[in-house]
């Protein structure tokens, strides 16, 4: 039985750590029948010794999302090694050291515009560099963190994630006419590289010991990488501008 993926050409960012959704989602969507092609910034050689783990080889290009010389030529070098694309997964954020951790009163509009920068408009910049390889429409995953609510030391990646939401929106309106799916993968917390950046992450995923109705591991990224392959495949094809929750649930319990 062919899996779910079968044929697709599938851009993936952000495999910084095999701890990492997008590690998992890469694996995933190989085991699945993808052909996958690697972004990594600002160290490529760190994804390529972490690219060795997953089951078949796979390419691994520099890229930062805010370098338009990366961005421009991305295209054609995408384009080199897939022919073109079905498929792009958005798992990219960043935020200074001075945007988190309890200091959001206080921090400096560059430090928020960089949080911003990366973190949501990306997503725009990102799709509209691989624009040219969905002749035939495709899907575009992001992941976000529930940004209904202020978390504990998350501070202004709290504002950027609903910049991410809001971002994915539009584009699933203005895109949906090429129909390329735009949608959001609401992951609960996970013990990554991004987790570590955070100062007192370990307060905010202790909310997930008591709330989720489902057990909730934070060492397991499958279940969310999960989530990304289902919504790059054609199983969801008239769902786009969609936030789903991979959380255990705990997004729907008041207290």
């Amino acid at each position: 039985m062919s899996g779910i993926l079968e044929g697709k050409r599938v851009l993936i960012t952000g495999v910084l750590m095999e701890s990492s959704i997008a590690f998992h989602t890469a694996k995933l969507a190989q085991e699945q029948g993808a052909e996958i092609i690697l972004t990594a910034f600002p160290r490529p050689t760190l994804t390529e010794r972490i690219a060795k783990k997953l089951p078949k080889p796979a390419k691994v290009i520099e890229l930062d999302v805010t370098n338009d010389e990366h961005l421009g030529r991305l295209a054609d070098l995408v384009g080199e090694e897939l022919g073109g694309l079905d498929g792009v997964v958005h798992s990219i954020g960043f935020a200074p050291q001075d945007a988190l951790g309890g200091n959001f009163l206080n921090t400096p509009f560059e430090s928020v515009a960089t949080a911003m920068h990366v973190s949501a408009f990306s997503l725009k910049s990102l799709t509209m560099a691989c624009l040219p390889l969905m002749q035939n429409g495709g899907s575009v995953v992001g992941l976000t963190f529930d940004a209904q609510y202020a978390w504990p030391q998350y501070d202004w990646m709290g504002p950027a994630k609903a910049a991410l939401e809001a971002t994915s929106r539009y584009m699933a309106r203005d895109l949906g006419k090429q129909n390329i799916r735009c949608n959001l993968i609401s992951a609960g917390p996970i013990g990554s590289m991004a987790a570590k950046s955070i100062p007192g992450f370990s307060e905010l995923a202790s909310v997930w010991d008591t709330r989720a109705p489902l057990e909730w591991d934070l060492k397991d990224p499958e279940p969310a990488g999960r989530g990304v392959v289902a919504l790059l495949s054609d199983w969801f094809p008239k769902t786009t501008g969609e936030i789903v929750h991979v959380d255990g649930g705990l997004h729907a319990i008041g207290a």
